[in-house]
């Protein structure tokens, strides 16, 4: 098959990641963290949670229920996992009843690793709710956390039968453990806010001269250094709309009211507005750089919102630059989702010590990210890239599809690393 944008397509093979496994779950997981999860196979179903088979098991048993209907284990400080006393590997599905006086979070877990193959979230007293997961053979126990009180672990009961075939695990990343890694991100994005200040400045000093087309060449090497610190936006509060909000949709970008930041700055440069006219915009948006600069070595990243941050930005990618949302006249949307994949990667690499362990599919993730980075090279050459709107069919598909299984095994680097109880 042939492009007529780019000549013939060899259609791209999946890369190979020193496995087949096919992953559809990092852990059973509800209530906020399926949201935070989208592509994880593990969904609330009603008012239970549901753990859709084991790492790579696409067979009949992954979503087949347990026979002879729900074991009930009761939920509370005094006799947290009792009713289950032994079972058979496969599906299992328990009914989880809090008989105690405060909501509280259920795991099952292996005592001797502390892996947790299912947990259920906000259980509040008197009510009851599912839990259906895939054991294999092994030992298990229930741990039972309160709200405002110590976790609490039942007796250990016995599973037999092959241990192979059991539903994914993974031992609990605590807040400690992601403590380390936000100090880390924090000084990387110290660093990149100084170089941005002196780009955004390279960038006014062209507008103040009156050299637009210097400042057309400073405006996207700017743009792209704030673009790579994507896993901290959520911390620069108010500072990242007026930096980069993306303000009116580009079609009424004209008539926009108190649009501002880089994406004004653009409209202006691509739309044949005066050096004169631009000098204000210019001006704010420097200063807003400026001002985010001196205040980051006070502001503080949460830990806990690292895992999801990884996941969120090639998301926001896919929703925003991929759909042309925040093109204003410069076409260099593809530049963007560049810089993004480089923020993922630079996150990714300070989360790795927690994943490795943790998340088989880890070496697919980065041979989707490796393929992903290829094709978006392919559309950049000596700092020029080509726009979204000029993409043949073949490359749109071709970026999509890379970007949207990207995101996808992202998002249980986001379950994995949202911070748990474990006492």
């Amino acid at each position: 098959m042939s492009d007529p944008d780019r000549g013939p397509v060899q259609e791209p093979a999946e890369p190979e990641a020193g496995s087949a496994t096919r992953v559809r779950a990092a852990w059973p997981t509800g209530g906020r963290r399926l949201g935070a999860a989208l592509a994880v196979v593990a969904v609330a179903v009603g008012a239970g949670v549901w753990a859709l088979g084991s790492l790579g098991d696409d067979g009949p048993d992954a979503k087949r229920p347990a026979a002879g209907g729900p074991t009930t284990v009761e939920v509370s400080t005094g006799a947290c996992g009792k009713g289950w006393s032994g079972a058979v590997a496969g599906p299992q599905v328990f009914a989880l009843r809090n008989t105690s006086s405060t909501a509280a979070e259920v795991d099952l877990k292996d005592p001797a690793t502390g892996a947790v193959h299912g947990e259920v979230e906000g259980l509040a007293p008197g009510t009851t709710r599912e839990l259906r997961v895939v054991l294999g053979g092994g030992s298990y126990a229930f741990t039972c956390l309160p709200d405002d009180a110590d976790a609490v672990t039942g007796p250990t009961v016995k599973v037999t039968g092959p241990r192979a075939g059991g539903g994914p695990a993974a031992v609990p990343v605590t807040q400690h453990d992601l403590i380390p890694v936000a100090l880390a991100h924090q000084r990387w994005i110290a660093a990149r806010t100084v170089e941005f200040a002196e780009r955004t400045d390279e960038l006014k000093r062209a507008v103040d001269d009156g050299d637009l087309g210097a400042a057309r060449s400073a405006w996207l090497p700017a743009h792209l250094v704030y673009e790579r610190m994507g896993a901290a936006y959520d911390a620069f509060g108010e500072a990242d709309g007026a930096i980069n909000g993306s303000g009116p949709a580009p079609a009424d970008a004209a008539s926009g009211q108190d649009f501002e930041g880089f994406h004004r700055v653009e409209y202006g440069l691509w739309h044949g507005e005066s050096a004169a006219s631009l000098r204000v915009h210019a001006d704010r948006l420097a200063q807003a750089v400026h001002a985010l600069r001196d205040s980051w070595p006070q502001e503080r990243l949460d830990p806990a919102q690292l895992g999801l941050r990884a996941h969120e930005i090639l998301e926001a990618t896919a929703r925003s630059e991929l759909t042309g949302r925040t093109d204003y006249g410069s076409g260099t949307s593809l530049a963007t989702a560049r810089a993004n994949l480089d923020g993922t990667r630079e996150l990714l690499t300070l989360l790795r010590p927690l994943l490795t362990t943790r998340y088989p599919g880890l070496p697919r993730l980065d041979a989707w990210l490796d393929r992903t980075q290829h094709t978006l090279d392919g559309f950049g050459h000596d700092g020029r890239w080509t726009p979204l709107d000029r993409l043949g069919r073949r490359d749109r598909q071709r970026l999509n599809s890379d970007i949207g299984q990207a995101v996808e095994l992202l998002a249980p680097v986001a379950t994995i690393c949202d911070a748990r109880r474990t006492t």
